[in-house]
């Protein structure tokens, strides 16, 4: 009854009955919007996509997004799933991993998936689907009790069209922070193929 009442709270050019129900049938509790986000200065601090921001602008922001809390355990992004919305980390850690080639969607063998990250408080998670709409390419799950806020493609719409400078701002955040993705993936592509090159050429090592 607590989150139902939150979420009256909640302004309706966030609501979307859609997600919410996606959200819920993942087990996450909906706490309501995330206003004065500008009252947490670590957040603020240490968000790639919060620390440009005045607390003017975070605020406006949080109240476009939805807070949600996750057990450990849960998944809160699911591989292969579409949607269209993105979470920033508020509270907790949340691990990232990816199924190996081959292996079911539904495999609960920790052998067939590669962690490739573990995420803190600020970070910035799924904003690649929010964008283009494409599945999911990794999983996210809470190793601890987690809270996050999340930001859906339709939002953004609505602040570009009612707070253009302040969308104008998200979008460049979110265009650098994918590039930067896309430059440390290019550079552990590199030192793969590298890695790879002189084990093929070590001493000693049969030729084909």
């Amino acid at each position: 009854m607590a989150g139902a009442a939150a979420l009256k709270a909640v302004p309706s050019v966030i609501r979307n009955e859609t997600i919410e129900n996606q959200l819920r049938a993942r087990g996450l509790e909906l706490l309501g919007s995330c206003e004065q986000l500008s009252h947490s200065p670590q957040l603020m601090q240490e968000s790639p996509l919060l620390r440009d921001f005045t607390p003017a602008e975070a605020d406006l922001l949080g109240t476009r997004m939805l807070r949600v809390r996750a057990q450990p355990g849960q998944v809160l992004i699911a591989e292969g799933e579409v949607s269209d919305w993105m979470l920033v980390l508020l509270v907790g850690t949340v691990d990232v991993d990816k199924r190996r080639a081959g292996a079911g969607f539904n495999s609960h063998d920790p052998s067939d998936t590669t962690r490739l990250a573990v995420l803190r408080e600020g970070a910035v998670i799924g904003e690649m689907s929010m964008l283009d709409g494409e599945p999911r390419s990794a999983s996210c799950r809470a190793l601890s009790v987690v809270e996050a806020a999340v930001l859906t493609r339709a939002a953004v719409g609505s602040l570009v069209s009612s707070h253009p400078a302040v969308a104008a701002k998200l979008l460049v955040k979110l265009t650098q922070l994918l590039a930067q993705r896309l430059r440390n993936i290019s550079s552990q592509l590199v030192k793969a193929l590298q890695e790879r090159d002189q084990k093929a050429n070590a001493p000693g090592r049969e030729k084909a």
